[in-house]
């Protein structure tokens, strides 16, 4: 039996309602006759997120008397409740496994028939809860915070397309001493300076067509009331006690740090100091008293979260993520308050208004409060299907946020996709270099649809990306002003279809005999498969080397049958024939490709979808498929108009 059941009051309302139960034995098989009272304990226990954990164990329980039970839950009673009433805040860690083993090994196997569990949402739901990382306002947006937009609102988009019905959250955390001095820098009160900043992520999104469900920020009066809840959460569960720290905190960072995430090295003027591995930001010796997370008493449980490989998406991070977790290097209680006089611009601790609250602690909340949490409302989304990370923040999202969640008896995260970061011409981005790239100064060059293309197409989430002007230059004329506008340009224009026609692509499928034309049928029968199975991976590269290897074969297929010159032919047949299976092929590829790369570049897709007169109905991803193989719906269509410029040629830089 476990030594140490609870840590608070909640072993002492657990055995009151232990106590209360009446059993009897029969054949020596346990009956209840309290039933309700029972199910009342059970269905407390079934409020943590990780019972299913322990469901196979019920079927193995013990067959212990009833009286023997019960003496032994009474022996402890009065222990438990004099600890409790001297030291809350003791060594007494919640354990839940402690809690099931004793639960476990003293009652019989009758309590399996009940058990069940609550929260588990029906996997066959149709909603997708999506964020982006909230970004800190301590400067205006560049490339690496459009990026992590860009990529959930692909991800969102993909999602929806497949029927789902998504949400997306994306917004600013405004509190902590960075802000401060940032403000101070710019002699601005810190809710101006906050504002404004946050109005440039909130525009970069508009712009560049991220299609958030919420656009939140930390200095919202409803978030300080999330924030608020849950804390009281987590402190009525026991997992906050006041206590001392003593060790190395990262101004730079706001972030506490163990040992083994610091390193000496000189400065300038040759002095040693301390920094951070991760960051290379320096650190200071801090000792105060602050209100305390239980954080090592979670690595169980994180454990159990990381079992599964979609946990965290790519593989290389759920791997050093579970190393860190099975090292437990980085699960010291964590320090969740900062005394107030030290960190002013932050929320005040419910418990305590002369602390302030951890601002990562704040931050994280945001998710929970984007859906109007603590409103039940916010169960219809709940938990994340898809958080997309920044790999320098990924200790944050894949160590405190589930073990936070978890203690407040909440369903982590189903995946964290996390990326690695952007480098200019191979170089680290940095203000002291002045390389650090403005999206809005981008877009004015590249324009929005195509910066957004580049930097989706170019990044591969677990390596650094690297951009570079000469090759956004040469990947958006030869992919999007060549490969893809010069197929649709080829076969709109008035010499070659002058009554603006899209042929039944089911009618003409067969037609074309050559080696190019089966190619083409062969790259568009197979590019929805292939790009599906990209785009669940997360690697949207490939998702465009599909949709360009098909638009060649394509514009290889145009070429080989010259329908400018059939068109010469006007009085034959099989010519006249031959021309329009073209357009017809031409045209179908088209419409695939812009139905396919939608998710990665709205706009332009959306404008080439409209011009082929594609009806919004017919814009999921079952309409990947090409038409002919759904005859049923096909028909023939007239492309709006003979003259097109999908994206417009880049000047060289």
């Amino acid at each position: 039996m476990a030594n140490v059941l609870l840590q608070n009051a909640a072993r002492v309302s657990l055995y009151k309602h232990l106590r209360d139960i009446r059993i009897t034995a029969k054949n020596k098989r346990c009956i209840m006759t309290s039933r309700t009272r029972l199910e009342k304990v059970l269905e407390n226990l079934q409020k943590n997120p990780y019972y299913d954990k322990y469901a196979e164990k019920i079927a193995k329980l013990q067959q212990t008397s009833p009286e023997e039970f019960l003496q032994r839950v009474e022996q402890q009673d009065k222990t438990l409740e004099t600890k409790v009433k001297l030291n809350l805040t003791s060594k007494y860690q919640s354990s839940k496994s402690a809690i099931f083993s004793f639960l476990f090994k003293n009652t019989q196997t009758s309590w399996s028939q009940m058990v069940r569990r609550h929260y588990v949402k029906d996997l066959s739901s149709t909603n997708k809860y999506i964020t982006t990382p909230i970004f800190y306002v301590n400067a205006g947006p560049h490339i690496g915070h459009l990026y992590s937009a860009v990529l959930a609102d692909c991800v969102a988009r993909y999602n929806a397309m497949l029927g789902y019905k998504t949400f997306l959250v994306t917004g600013t955390d405004e509190h902590g001493n960075k802000i401060r001095s940032a403000a101070a820098a710019a002699g601005t009160p810190n809710i101006e300076y906050c504002t404004k900043v946050s109005k440039q992520f909130r525009d970069m999104c508009d712009r560049f067509e991220v299609d958030y469900s919420r656009f939140i920020r930390t200095t919202e009066e409803q978030h300080c009331d999330a924030v608020h809840y849950f804390w009281k959460r987590l402190e009525e569960r026991g997992h906050i006690y006041l206590g001392k720290y003593s060790g190395w905190y990262c101004v730079s960072d706001e972030a506490f740090l163990s040992d083994t995430e610091i390193v000496e090295q000189k400065d300038a003027t040759g002095k040693v100091i301390r920094v951070s591995t991760e960051s290379g930001n320096t650190v200071e010796w801090t000792e105060e008293e602050n209100y305390k997370f239980r954080l090592s008493a979670f690595q169980d449980d994180l454990k159990y979260w990381l079992k599964n490989e979609e946990t965290v998406r790519p593989a290389i991070y759920h791997k050093v993520l579970s190393e860190w977790v099975e090292e437990g290097t980085c699960l010291r209680d964590l320090s969740i308050t900062r005394i107030k006089s030290k960190m002013p611009w932050a929320i005040p601790s419910p418990s305590d208004e002369s602390h302030s609250i951890y601002v990562w602690l704040d931050a994280l909340v945001n998710y929970l409060t984007a859906l109007g949490y603590p409103n039940e409302s916010f169960k219809k989304f709940w938990p994340p299907t898809i958080q997309v990370i920044g790999k320098d923040i990924l200790k944050f999202h894949g160590v405190y946020w589930p073990a936070f969640l978890i203690a407040a008896g909440l369903e982590p995260p189903k995946t964290l996709l996390c990326h690695a970061h952007w480098t200019i011409d191979h170089q680290k981005m940095s203000k002291s270099k002045g390389n650090v790239i403005s999206p809005f100064e981008a877009a004015n060059i590249y324009s929005e649809e195509g910066l957004r293309y580049f930097i989706l197409r170019e990044a591969v989430p677990q390596n650094d990306a690297n951009y570079s002007t000469t090759k956004i230059t040469n990947v958006l004329n030869s992919e999007l002003a060549g490969t893809l506008g010069n197929l649709v340009n080829r076969c709109v224009g008035k010499t070659v279809n002058p009554s603006r026609e899209f042929p039944d692509p089911a009618k003409y499928w067969n037609v074309l005999r050559s080696q190019a034309a089966d190619q083409t049928r062969e790259a568009l029968e197979s590019v929805g498969r292939k790009t599906r199975e990209s785009y669940e991976e997360y690697n949207l590269h490939h998702v465009v080397d599909a949709v360009m290897n098909m638009l060649f074969c394509a514009n290889k297929m145009v070429s080989y049958h010259e329908p400018w010159q059939l068109r010469k032919r006007v009085d034959d047949a099989d010519s006249m024939r031959e021309l329009k299976a073209v357009i017809s092929l031409a045209l179908e590829s088209s419409r695939i490709a812009a139905l396919i790369l939608y998710p990665i570049m709205p706009r332009l897709s959306g404008d080439l979808l409209n011009f082929l007169n594609i009806p919004k109905e017919n814009r999921t991803w079952a309409d990947t498929a090409p038409e002919f193989f759904n005859s049923a719906s096909a028909k023939e269509r007239y492309i709006k108009h003979n003259n097109v410029i999908l994206f417009k040629r880049i000047k060289s830089q």
